[in-house]
């Protein structure tokens, strides 16, 4: 019998991550070459996703016998900041489609999860739609969904729909009519009642296709609706992981450009300590501490990732308590990466105009898009609250928040 009607539980440990990344190293080089000018034009990388597609990157999570490549989640991770050295944007476009992949990789094996695998493996891409629009009170969810003539459907509109324009599915936060249950769930996003705007205003990671998307009696098979209490257990930490990894690749990107314009420039300044701006030691100072800062960031952002890879082996041992403590750092250790790499990586994109003339702030260089797109990163899941998640846990040992929401209040009192 096949996988489908005998599925196995076989987990994605890792493999040889030289040999995995030679395979995608090529296509992060044609992505590379294209960024500067689509930040320009503000071009969506719909082509970049494409090579990306064909070539299996959204299945590298995906177990081997499933057809992926059996990656673990550092391995992954640092897949990801090598991609997001290329253009950050990229990573981002994709974080809603691993975290979907992970949610199904923590899924009890069945015939149903060996079809979404398959899916992954043929190059089904999955977006994200979690966020309400508008007045939203804290706690609520205005996205339902409902049975209509027979039929499961989805109705409500949704921001920072991350990726979605780009996706094949759509993992959608919404609330049943019926029961008013938190559910997740897998809507076909090629459907006349799934609408998509590219509406995201930023100033940074501008193209992500984070905009708006809409669901009109959107149809939903009933085996594509999960519970929201079955969501793998570590995703608010997995899906910060992204952005650490996605500021990584970022400082990756300042080490690269600074280092070859230095080698380039030809203009010195007469009070210079050199004849060549390469030879000036001041100079060398500035791009020796950004490497330094890069590097710490991502060692940090690999560091971060092993709890959530132990989580995710803890999740099929009979061991309760080791699953919860791994949830617990995974928690602690994405938040404590937080704290510190959005400082390295926005201090380096800074220096980086240190060592170069004016001319540095050509919008025809584009380097101004380090900082924005690190700064609109960072600015993700505030930083404030996390230090002090981790203050609590150091000092009171209180466990970290798993799920958390935003929305309205109820107001300032006079």
């Amino acid at each position: 019998m096949n996988n489908i009607t005998q599925p196995t539980n076989v987990l994605s440990t890792g493999i040889d991550y030289e040999a995995l990344a030679q395979k995608f190293r090529p296509i992060f080089q044609r992505i590379a070459e294209g960024a500067v000018e689509r930040e320009r034009s503000r071009t969506l990388p719909r082509e970049p996703i494409e090579w990306l597609k064909k070539a299996g990157f959204g299945a590298v999570r995906v177990p081997r016998e499933s057809g992926g490549a059996g990656a673990s989640l550092p391995q992954t991770f640092q897949l990801l900041i090598e991609l997001a050295e290329a253009d950050s944007n990229v990573p981002q476009a994709l974080r809603g489609h691993f975290a979907f992949v992970e949610d199904r990789l923590n899924a009890p094996p069945s015939p149903e999860r060996e079809v979404w695998f398959q899916r992954f493996v043929a190059g089904d891409l999955v977006g994200n739609a979690w966020t309400e629009v508008g007045t939203v009170a804290i706690g609520d969810v205005i996205t339902k969904v409902s049975q209509k003539n027979g039929q499961w459907v989805a109705n409500g509109k949704k921001y920072y729909s991350t990726g979605s324009i780009f996706a094949d599915w759509i993992d959608l936060y919404a609330r049943r009519a019926d029961n008013n249950a938190d559910v997740i769930a897998a809507v076909n996003a090629h459907q006349p009642g799934v609408k998509q705007q590219d509406d995201w205003d930023g100033f940074g990671q501008r193209t992500t296709g984070s905009g708006t998307s809409e669901y009109v009696d959107a149809a939903i098979d009933a085996e594509n609706i999960f519970p929201f209490e079955t969501r793998f257990k570590y995703q608010t930490a997995f899906y910060q992981l992204f952005h650490l990894a996605t500021l990584a690749g970022i400082g990756r990107a300042v080490d690269r450009d600074i280092a070859q314009l230095v080698r380039d420039r030809q203009r010195i300044f007469s009070h210079g300590n050199a004849p060549h701006v390469s030879q000036d030691v001041q100079i060398q100072q500035i791009v020796g501490q950004i490497s330094a800062l890069v590097y710490a960031a991502e060692a940090t952002a690999i560091r971060a990732t092993l709890p959530a890879q132990r989580a995710y082996e803890a999740r099929f041992r009979d061991d309760v308590e080791a699953e919860r403590q791994a949830n617990i750092a995974a928690e602690i250790e994405s938040a404590q990466g937080q704290i510190v790499i959005s400082e390295l990586v926005l201090r380096a994109a800074t220096d980086l105009f240190n060592a170069l003339g004016a001319s540095s702030a050509s919008s025809a260089k584009a380097l101004d898009r380090h900082w924005r797109n690190a700064r609109t990163v960072a600015s993700h899941n505030p930083i404030v609250y996390k230090s002090k998640v981790v203050g609590d846990w150091r000092i009171n040992g209180t466990e970290p928040p798993y799920v958390w929401q935003i929305g309205s209040g109820p107001g300032k009192k006079a």
